[in-house]
């Protein structure tokens, strides 16, 4: 095939090529991207050689090299220069057929991209050209330096390795014989310069943004977290590929059409294609950014009073960025915005001062808030504790369910009745907005709830207002500001600010802060501990291989997060672990992989320690975890659950606990499992026994005895089964004492084997490799009803509980009793311990 264009600098390679015999392509220029490539090829042509090109000028710079290159700074590797090849030569394996120039078999051996130290044509042109590569064998700093005296039809040059952490003596390695295949499978690194965690990938069509979590207050600063302004504006995103550019909302509405000067502007830039994320502004005359200014700007189609501050970048020239930490990001958006940016396109500043401060000069300045972002966290397309917003004032989205007549001389409607979906999806009222509102506003927004007006109402329950009300279609998000929250969950003194069109209503919930202050220190028990190694720092000090992979599609949940969770709970968990032989639970390809318990240890982990031999006879030693430290061990070690034993390792024989795990069959509805609780707690009453719930981070809960360590193993499970066959024959209907799917259709099966010596039951506080990731959490009888599963709390909701942390439990080491007086009461009579 013929070149599509007569370029000059493809002439000689276009000459020497039969296009329609080989497989070769084209002699086309190439279009310039965001980053210099290189390849390196094996050719099996009439001799064994590699082809080194470097791309320039919208050509490959090519040279043969018959040894290949070497890691060595002391090889000096003849490169004889030949004509320049298209870039789509780049890609280039196959075979190309006899009696063609260049018979023979290529392979990319090795592909990149490469930065010019200096002029790189001016290298050319005077024999010395330095440069960085950055490929899957090629990296660090190299030269080409030209020899004198030879063929000027066919330069030579020497392929020279400087001096640098890449380099490698070849008595050592010899990178030719080490890696011989092809690369063409594993995708382009990412360019020097770039982040590290870049993986070559295409742009998706669509990218649902990272959202943040209410807080309190700023996060404790130690250094880790960045911030931002909040800006009063719309959340936009702006997608750019080779046909141009899309601005979409963060509920994927296309607002291209509404903001063509932004569009234009965006285009201008000639910004690498890629998704570029960020806030839609508008200010008002005190220079502040103003949502109601916004709002007025987009009804008056004046889209060039707006601004979109940029502040992510999740995808760009042909790399999936999510990965890599944030500073990294926003360095490379940095450099790529550049530093004279059109007025419509601002860089969003970090401000490197303590978040105290921030939130309060936001605040004096009348601004809405701050953003606090974790410098090495990834993005991830969902809400997430990464990023915390934190705002002067209270102040969310409601859903407009309905709205009453105006009062006197007040035209269009006096307030705006609101509510937020529940878990159940249920539209809760949660009171009225009646301020706020100017004549231009009242009338439009008027017209707008006149048209979605029905006859019953939305809300699940209302008080009836004293004026008529007229209820709408839920469809329009309302954002106010107000004074706080009643107890009976209503809104005082609300403020209407202005419609959310970017946002959609099923979405909209009531926002609960994240408590940002670290729980309150949970006292330890008396007794001795296992002997641990000193504990050491919190996640951050840990070495986290692989911390971006996913072990929960469901959730998104990364190592990461986990190993994070395990850092949250900590403390809270080792008053659970203490002196407990466990079991790991690891799922080192996520929890959909292959699982296997692990209760022994091969290798030494700081804060997991053995235990006695003669515990575990015929056995290794079981094990324990002695520290906080031991549960980042674990959870770097691909553990996802924690699981115990009943008794301490220092009086093994005798168990210190009872577990009743309450699992429901086939059939069995939520209310029926807070039923079999109830009872549950009613006959251990009767027995003289205390037990405390906790949720099980699955489908069931777990109700806990403490004991005095008197009775054997023996004793205890047969006092346990006992207990549950008492139940399945009072209550048949309910509860079986026998497992098996066929038996427990429609009944809660009470699983009495967890009181087995080397029986575990999953901790509390532990998470669950299970979809969603529940946690096991400690809870009081009196929050059972509130309850909606065992799951109710997962890794990613659990800082809402943190708090109350193990407080249900305060009294559980004064409430253990003996078995003696309940095993009379039950009518047990044990074989003997």
């Amino acid at each position: 095939m013929a070149a599509s264009r007569g370029d000059k600098a493809l002439r000689r390679y276009q000459a020497k090529r039969d296009f329609s015999v080989t497989p070769e392509p084209g002699a086309a220029l190439g279009e310039a991207g965001p980053a210099l490539s290189f390849v390196v090829q094996k050719h099996h042509a009439r001799r064994l050689h590699y082809d080194f090109r470097l791309e320039l000028d919208g050509v490959m710079k090519s040279w043969a090299v018959p040894k290949g290159p070497s890691l060595d700074p002391a090889d000096k590797r003849m490169a004889v220069e030949v004509e320049d090849h298209p870039v789509a030569y780049a890609s280039f394996e196959g075979t190309i057929p006899p009696k063609q120039y260049g018979a023979g078999e290529v392979i990319v051996w090795d592909k990149g991209h490469w930065q010019p130290r200096g002029d790189p044509r001016k290298g050319l042109r005077t024999g010395n050209l330095k440069f960085e590569m950055t490929g899957h064998k090629l990296r660090g700093a190299w030269a080409l330096v030209r020899m004198k005296g030879r063929d000027e039809k066919k330069p030579a040059w020497l392929l020279i390795k400087e001096r640098d952490d890449f380099a490698r003596p070849a008595d050592e390695f010899d990178v030719l014989q080490a890696d011989p295949d092809s690369v063409s499978a594993l995708g382009v690194p990412a360019p020097a310069g770039w982040p590290a965690a870049a993986v070559p990938a295409g742009l998706p069509d669509t990218l649902s943004p990272q959202l943040a979590v209410r807080a309190e207050q700023p996060p404790p600063d130690g250094g880790e977290w960045l911030y931002e302004l909040k800006f009063d504006g719309y959340r936009l995103l702006a997608r750019i590929d080779d046909r141009g550019v899309r601005l979409l909302t963060r509920s994927g509405l296309d607002w291209t059409h509404r903001l063509r000067p932004l569009c234009r502007d965006l285009a201008g830039m000639k910004l690498p294609p890629g998704w570029y994320d960020g806030e839609l502004v508008a200010f008002n005359d005190r220079g502040l950014p103003d949502f109601g200014v916004l709002q007025q700007s987009l009804e008056r189609a004046r889209p060039g009073e707006l601004v979109l501050y940029l502040f992510d970048l999740p995808y760009a020239a042909g790399h999936d960025l999510r990965a890599a930490p944030l500073d990294e990001r926003r360095t490379l958006l940095e450099r790529l915005i550049g530093p004279t940016p059109p007025d419509s396109v601002r860089l969003s500043a970090v401000l490197e001062v303590p978040g105290r401060d921030v939130l309060a000069s936001a605040c004096r300045l009348g601004l809405e808030g701050v953003i606090a972002k974790r410098r090495d966290a990834p993005y991830r397309s969902r809400r997430s504790e990464d990023w915390l917003k934190i705002k002067c004032g209270l102040r969310q989205e409601f859903v407009i369910g309905g709205f009453t007549e105006g009062q006197g001389t007040r035209a269009g409607f006096g307030s705006l009745m609101l509510g937020v979906y529940d878990r159940d999806g249920a539209l809760r009222h949660v009171g009225n907005v009646g301020s706020g509102f100017d004549t231009r506003t009242l009338a439009s927004l008027h017209r707008r709830l006149k048209a979605l007006e029905r006859r019953a109402s939305a809300f699940a329950r209302t008080a009836r207002p004293t004026t008529r009300p007229h209820w709408v279609e839920p469809r329009l998000v309302a954002e106010v500001a107000f004074a706080g929250w009643t107890h009976g969950g209503h809104i005082r003194q609300g403020v209407f600010v202005g419609l959310r069109e970017d946002k959609e209503a099923r979405d909209v919930t009531r926002e609960i802060p994240k408590p940002t202050d670290p729980p309150a220190p949970v006292p330890e028990p008396t007794e001795p501990v296992v002997p641990a190694q000193p504990p050491t720092a919190g996640a951050r000090s840990l070495r986290v291989t692989n911390p971006q992979r996913v072990i929960d599609r469901r959730s998104g949940l990364t190592k990461l997060d986990l190993v994070r969770h395990y850092e949250a709970v900590g403390e809270l968990m080792m008053v659970h672990l203490r002196e407990r032989p466990v079991a790991l639970l690891r799922a080192p390809r996520g929890i959909a992989g292959q699982r296997f318990f692990q209760k022994h240890m091969d290798n030494e982990l700081p804060g997991i320690v053995q235990l006695d031999p003669a515990l575990s006879p015929g056995h290794a030693p079981w094990i324990a975890v002695a520290s906080a430290r031991g549960l980042l061990s674990a959870a770097q070690w691909n553990v996802v659950e924690v699981h115990t034993q009943n008794a301490s390792h220092r009086r093994f024989e005798q168990p210190n606990r009872l577990v009743f795990d309450l699992d429901p069959g086939e059939g069995v509805a939520w209310p029926r499992m807070q039923e079999a609780a109830l009872l549950m707690q009613a006959l251990l009453d009767q027995l003289g026994l205390v037990g405390y719930l906790k949720t099980s981070g699955g489908k069931g809960l777990h109700v806990v005895v403490p004991l005095r360590p008197q009775h054997g193993w023996d004793t205890v499970k047969g006092f346990s089964k006992a207990v549950v066959q008492h139940m399945a024959r009072t209550l048949p209907d309910r509860f079986v004492a026998k497992s098996g799917p066929r038996n427990r259709v429609g009944k809660v099966f009470v699983d009495y084997l967890r009181n087995g010596r080397g029986a575990t039951t999953v901790s509390a506080w532990s998470a669950r490799a299970r979809p969603g990731m529940g946690v096991s959490v400690p809870v009081d009888w009196g929050e059972l009803d509130a309850l909606e599963g065992g799951d109710h709390w997962t890794v990613r909701n659990l800082h809402e509980r943190l708090a109350t942390g193990n407080e249900p439990w305060a009294d559980y080491p004064r409430r253990a009793r003996t078995l003696s007086a309940a095993m009379k009461r039950l009518g047990f009579k044990p074989e003997g311990d």
